[in-house]
């Protein structure tokens, strides 16, 4: 295994997500701003918000030792301002239950079981809610590798592979943090395990 490929394992994580997909023409992941501008602006807002709650950490945990009233206070206005970019999130994606799939993802691409074959180089537009954290990403993608599935699920007969195309630096950066913690909770979880066995 090369230093490249052991790289790319380590920042790929297993996850179940919120997916939403539909294929387009090639021409349309060109042309700027094909995907609504308020489509990406709601995407934006919760990545925004979810990147200014991981910087605003450090600042409540030095709060709470002269402050920590304060620093309460601060808190249960981000769980407002929170719950609020949720409401206005939601409202913009006819995300469903049944739209909830098992994914294997990293920062640049996305695997997962679907109930169409696709062909190699397919165009993607695709909506992701990391349901942990209630972000919303929508990018592109193109089909390197569509076979059938190996868990032999009727729903979803095909295991597909898309790397993600023209994606916005500050999803980018949310999904490349989100990777790495989920990825660090999931290393926790198997020691754990490990622990008790």
């Amino acid at each position: 295994m090369t230093k490249t490929e052991d790289r790319r394992g380590f920042f790929r994580i297993d996850d179940e997500v919120n997916l939403f997909y539909k294929k387009i023409d090639e021409k349309l992941v060109n042309e700027p701003h094909h995907v609504s501008d308020n489509i990406l602006n709601s995407c934006s807002l919760s990545t925004a918000l979810e990147m200014v709650s991981q910087e605003s950490t450090l600042l409540l945990h030095r709060l709470d030792k002269n402050l920590p009233d304060v620093a309460e206070y601060l808190r249960l206005i981000d769980r407002k301002i929170d719950l609020l970019a949720q409401a206005i999130t939601m409202q913009g994606f006819q995300f469903k239950e049944n739209d909830t799939r098992n994914v294997n993802m990293s920062a640049t691409g996305i695997a997962f079981n679907c109930e169409e074959a696709l062909k190699e180089n397919d165009y993607l537009e695709i909506k992701i809610l990391l349901i942990s954290c209630m972000t919303v990403i929508v990018t592109y993608g193109r089909v390197v590798y569509c076979k059938n599935s190996p868990s032999n699920d009727s729903q979803y007969p095909y295991f597909v592979g898309v790397n993600f195309i023209n994606m916005k630096d500050e999803d980018r950066e949310m999904l490349i943090k989100y990777v790495v913690k989920e990825q660090l909770q999931q290393i926790r979880d198997k020691k754990q395990v490990g622990n008790k066995a």
